[in-house]
């Protein structure tokens, strides 16, 4: 299951679908530099996303809800 404590490129790196959900919310994540050192609950705050709602299309697309 993707948490929001995770980093956002460990989430890529492990299932790599969910590039695709993250540039759906608005976050180029698989061009940013701190996605590997960023937690999700954090980068979601700074681009005024609802992490709830990432972290469940997040999940989705991994097929690990």
């Amino acid at each position: 299951m993707i948490t929001k404590e995770m980093t956002i490129g460990e989430i890529m790196r492990r299932y790599p679908q969910t590039v695709e959900v993250f540039a759906r919310f608005g976050l180029e994540c698989s061009d940013c530099q701190i996605a590997d050192f960023e937690e999700i609950g954090h980068g979601a705050g700074v681009h005024k996303v609802d992490v709830d709602e990432l972290l469940a299309d997040l999940n989705r697309a991994a097929g690990v809800q």
